[in-house]
């Protein structure tokens, strides 16, 4: 009888756990490491060797429950995990080596902190006699990565390791979400200890996150939902961290009021529901921004006010309104914006607590109120916005690329993944999510090179879906050596380059601020991106016209043990569309070229 990975992965996690004092066993550190991983249920690690690391490479050999995922770049074995994390909402892992192999990492780290992705990172470090010394391949992990983790740890008794691993999931995966460093001395790795079992529980006692709402607070905010005459509802990536998906959308339909996402947040809400009124912010629609500006009460869920969002603090505070803001994290409330109600915990239960408030009220939104709010947004959308040249056959403009792939995968379970700059914009536009955690993307930090790790760790964890990666020609060189991690462990992925030979997001800022002075932006020896595909292993597309779009993307996704990169040769001039400026608010929007 074959015995399935998750069959492995689960007899190995029991047999971690259930180890008693009566069965002691001794093991090294770096097999107390594995042993902890299993009884988190670890299924894949994404990492890169190194001397630091060794004993701990060693102890995965011996074991086959966890898959390694061998990258070719230590950057890239974060953000698979990250990619990972953000699709499964599981915590992702990593492993790098100590010194350079940290470094390289550092910006995996940041991505993740960022946008409050639950991951946990081992790092390797030189012996404990040596640190401090200046040893080779030595760095103050602890000091280079404080201010982009939730935490770290520096084990310095191999008998201490079980203890943090499971301290390190429960902070990575608990109140908000973010990435955990565990740094590990070569000499820890390499000591024995008695193996006791994998603690059940842990207790922190500076660390207690708040998970329910304050009860008064709720009701207070629930009479202020149901007093407005123009609300809105803003929810960002804190509903999808907090699976509170289907309570955002009961609350939604309850109320019938619109309701926006922001960039992390696309999916929560169908794009095809008529009270989504699209992304908002610097590249949001008209419609959204609008309504976020004039509307009289505020209902912010899992979403922080950022610079990206509402542009010009002061030009957002000239509408009075009153703002109710849940949250799991209390400093992220009023920290840009005052708000009114603030409502500190966990959004699916604070949102489940409103909504049997609200089924348990007699009172009813203001239906007259309600119905001119809608009218006044209907003339908003009338502006249709997200209008582009869709005549066009003489040369393939971007959008048209993406929405042609929503069209095609409508009905299909797929994830979308992004690298950074216009064809992330195009993307999060121009594709339609219906549902949650199948829009990848770095939102915080803006991280080029993140699209194609992220799709190689999503096909890991969904084999059955379809991945593709939205990217431009820039940000895929940043990782591009990733491909060859996509042919060893079998990935195929599918990317979409939407080759405009310009930094583009550059250009277009230099175009519209600089006057046209287009400062290294340009791209000019770029690879043959179809021979360096298929020098990797894999099916390489060149498509030059708008005619062809189509049947290259129904050709690849046909194509569904290969990987493909499509190269699509896009219009070099066109720009993302409304877009606000630095320094202007929120509704100050550029609608098209006719307003430069």
């Amino acid at each position: 009888m074959e015995i399935s990975k998750a069959e492995l992965s689960s007899a190995a996690a029991a047999g971690a756990q259930s180890a008693s004092p009566n069965e002691p066993q001794e093991v090294m550190g770096a097999e107390a490491l594995v042993k902890s991983l299993q009884a988190e249920g670890v299924q894949y690690i994404w990492g890169y060797p190194g001397g630091a690391v060794l004993y701990i490479y060693d102890a995965f050999y011996k074991q086959d429950t966890i898959q390694h995922v061998l990258v070719r770049h230590e950057q890239a074995a974060v953000h698979a995990a990250d990619g990972f994390a953000r699709a499964t909402g599981e915590v992702g892992v990593a492993l790098v080596t100590s010194g350079p192999g940290l470094t390289n990492a550092v910006t995996g780290i940041a991505t993740a902190y960022m946008d409050s992705i639950p991951m946990v990172i081992i790092s390797g470090q030189v012996p404990t006699a040596a640190i401090g010394q200046d040893a080779f391949q030595e760095c103050d992990t602890v000091g280079i990565t404080r201010p982009i983790v939730k935490h770290n740890f520096l084990v310095k008794d191999p008998r201490d390791i079980a203890v943090t691993i499971k301290k390190a999931f429960h902070i990575a995966r608990t109140g908000r979400p973010g990435p955990v460093v565990v740094d590990i001395p070569k000499d820890v790795s390499f000591k024995k200890v008695t193996w006791n079992g994998y603690p059940q529980t842990v207790e922190m006692r500076s660390y207690n996150p708040v998970k329910k709402g304050h009860g008064g607070q709720i009701r207070k905010a629930l009479q202020l939902l149901l007093t407005a005459k123009r609300p809105y509802i803003y929810t960002g990536g804190g509903v999808l961290l907090g699976n509170a998906t289907e309570e955002l959308r009961t609350l939604v339909d309850m109320l019938g009021y619109p309701v926006t996402n922001t960039l992390m947040g696309l999916g929560a809400t169908p794009a095809s529901d008529p009270k989504f009124l699209g992304m908002l912010g610097m590249h949001g629609t008209w419609e959204a921004n609008n309504a976020m500006q004039h509307c009289d009460v505020l209902l912010a869920v899992g979403a922080r006010f950022d610079d990206r969002v509402i542009g010009n603090v002061k030009h957002f505070a000239q509408n009075e309104r009153k703002i109710i803001h849940i949250d799991i994290d209390p400093s992220s409330i009023s920290k840009r914006v005052k708000v009114d109600v603030p409502i500190v915990g966990d959004v699916k239960d604070v949102l489940g607590e409103l909504i049997a408030m609200l089924r348990e009220s007699a009172q009813r939104p203001d239906a007259d109120a309600l119905g001119a709010w809608w009218n006044t947004i209907g003339d908003w959308r009338a502006r249709d916005c997200m209008k582009y040249d869709r005549g066009n056959q003489d040369v393939i403009k971007p959008q048209y690329v993406v929405e042609t792939l929503c069209a095609m995968t409508r009905d299909v379970d797929t994830y979308i993944t992004s690298d950074v700059g216009q064809h992330q914009m195009w993307a999060a536009q121009y594709y339609k999510f219906e549902q949650p955690r199948r829009w990848i993307n770095s939102g915080g930090l803006g991280t080029m090179g993140v699209g194609i790790p992220y799709a190689m760790g999503i096909k890991l964890a969904r084999p059955e879906s379809e991945v593709f990666c939205i990217t431009g020609e820039g940000s895929v060189q940043m990782n591009i050596q990733e491909l060859s991690t996509c042919l060893q462990y079998n990935t195929p992925i599918k990317i979409c380059s939407l080759n405009n030979r310009y930094l583009g997001m550059v250009r277009q800022w230099q175009q519209i601020e600089y006057s046209g002075r287009y400062s290294h932006s340009y791209m000019d020896a770029l690879p043959d991106f179809v021979k360096l595909a298929e020098a990797y292993g894999h099916v390489g597309m060149l498509i030059e016209h708008p005619r062809d779009v189509e049947p290259a993307l129904r050709e690849a996704r046909k194509l569904k043990d290969r990987t493909v990169f499509m190269d699509f040769r896009t219009d070099p001039t066109e720009n993302v569309f409304p877009m606000v400026q630095a320094g202007k608010g929120i509704t100050e929007m550029l609608l098209g070229s006719e307003d430069l």
